[in-house]
């Protein structure tokens, strides 16, 4: 399957989430979740040229199942619509920040950094920003990184006041405020269809690597 045949399989799973349907369909889902795990391989081959900490991952590393825990949910859907796969150095459930794929109908992106890390890391990585706020600042300067990344950090989970042990006038404060380090760009579905989709996943990837490395030296 290719990533597009993926996507229609996908919004099939969207209007039919639920067993019954899944077991009839048992055999697309394999074709679809055995295409998206040799795509990720595709990708990691070119990723560990990049990032050499990605050396010794597989796609099964990376990949995230496509059930969904609904013990404390009030979606009770037993699938996700969507398959993703994080690349960390130490695997998806990994500590640190690393580069995230999500395929899903019309939510397509690539994202980089780390999504709201536990207390003890997010101190650190707190700390690695108030150190070292020039270092960030210039690195979000880099020409590939505002092309790809127009938007900076994400905003969207952010304190309203300053965290324990910083005052209000700190320079770095915007970025303190943060409880995820995360850049990210959305890719159109219909772009999913050339043959550079890969190229192209991959230049957003390089371009986030810089950050990702910062907030890995943080968490050391």
């Amino acid at each position: 399957m290719t990533l597009p045949q993926i996507l229609q399989f996908l919004q099939k799973l969207e209007k039919n989430n639920n067993k019954i349907w899944m077991d009839e369909h048992r055999n697309d889902f394999l074709d679809a979740k055995t295409s998206f795990e040799e795509f990720v391989d595709e990708l990691l081959v070119e990723m560990k040229t990049i990032d050499k900490n990605l050396d010794t991952l597989t796609a099964k590393d990376c990949t995230f199942r496509i059930n969904r825990d609904v013990r404390f949910s009030k979606n009770k859907n037993p699938y996700k619509n969507n398959m993703s796969a994080y690349f960390n150095q130490n695997g998806k459930k990994g500590i640190g920040a690393g580069y995230y794929f999500h395929l899903e109908p019309k939510k397509c992106f690539v994202a980089c950094g780390i999504w709201m890390p536990a207390n003890d890391e997010l101190k650190k990585i707190r700390q690695e920003i108030d150190y070292n706020l020039d270092e960030l600042n210039s690195l979000m300067k880099k020409t590939e990184f505002k092309k790809q990344f127009e938007n900076g950090l994400a905003q969207s989970d952010k304190l309203v006041r300053p965290p324990k042990g910083y005052e209000e006038d700190n320079e770095a404060i915007e970025f303190l405020k943060l409880k995820s380090f995360i850049v990210q760009k959305s890719i159109n579905d219909e772009a999913l269809l050339p043959k550079d989709i890969k190229k192209n996943i991959i230049a957003i990837m390089k371009a986030g690597k810089p950050l990702v490395e910062f907030i890995n030296r943080g968490l050391i």
